[in-house]
C-alpha cells in the first residue's frame, strides 16, 4: 500500500472544528446582552406563504438605536404573523407594530437575567466542546484505520500530536469566545 494512501486529512478535521467555532459564534449572536443587534430576530421563523421563512425575507431589519430594532415588513398582510412569531419566539421583547413597521424595544437586563444567560453561553459552549472533542475522535479513529493498513508507530504519534494540537488550539478559542461573551453579558 503507497504511504500517501495512509496520510490523514488534517484539512478536513480542522473544517469540522471551525464548523463547530461558527456554530458557536451563531449562537452566541443570538444571546441578548442588553444591547439591540439585527441577530436578534435572525433565528426567529414566520409561517409565511405556507412555509416558514426567515423575518429577514420578509422586511427589513434595522438598528436605528442602541436599544431598539426596527423590522419594516414589506408584505402588510404578514405584519401579524411576524409579530405573533416574534412574541412566540421565547427572546423575551414584546414587538410594537406601527403599520407596516415593527419595534422591538431592548429592555435592561437586571442581574438574575444576566446570570441565565451567562449559563446559556456556558451551555453553548459546552456543546461546541463536546462537537470539537468529537471531531477529535473521529481523527483519531482514522489514524487507528490507518495503523492497522500498515501505518508506522513514528507517524501514527506525529498524526495524534497534529490532531490533538488542533483540538487544544480550538477549545482554547471556545474558552476565549465564553469569556468573551460572558463578560458582554455581565456589563452593566
Amino acid at each position: 500500500m503507497a504511504d500517501a494512501d495512509l496520510d490523514i486529512d488534517t484539512d478536513a478535521i480542522q473544517r469540522r472544528m471551525d464548523g463547530a467555532m461558527n456554530a458557536l459564534r451563531t449562537e452566541f449572536a443570538s444571546l441578548r446582552t442588553g444591547r439591540a443587534s439585527a441577530s436578534i430576530v435572525e433565528p426567529i421563523m414566520v409561517d409565511a406563504y405556507g412555509q416558514m421563512t426567515p423575518i429577514n425575507q420578509l422586511g427589513t431589519v434595522n438598528v436605528p438605536e442602541p436599544r431598539m430594532v426596527v423590522i419594516n415588513v414589506w408584505d402588510k398582510a404578514m405584519v401579524s404573523k411576524v409579530e405573533k412569531a416574534i412574541r412566540e419566539s421565547g427572546i423575551g421583547i414584546n414587538p410594537i407594530s406601527d403599520g407596516p413597521l415593527i419595534r422591538l424595544p431592548i429592555p435592561e437586563l437586571n442581574e438574575e437575567r444576566r446570570r441565565q444567560l451567562s449559563k446559556v453561553a456556558g451551555t453553548y459552549a459546552e456543546n461546541a466542546k463536546v462537537a470539537v472533542r468529537n471531531v477529535r475522535r473521529d481523527g483519531m479513529d482514522q489514524i487507528k484505520k490507518a495503523k492497522a493498513a500498515g501505518m508506522g508507530e513514528d507517524d501514527q504519534e506525529m498524526w495524534a500530536d497534529e490532531v490533538q494540537q488542533m483540538t487544544d488550539k480550538t477549545i482554547a478559542a471556545v474558552d476565549r469566545a465564553l469569556e468573551s461573551k460572558q463578560h458582554e453579558i455581565m456589563q452593566v
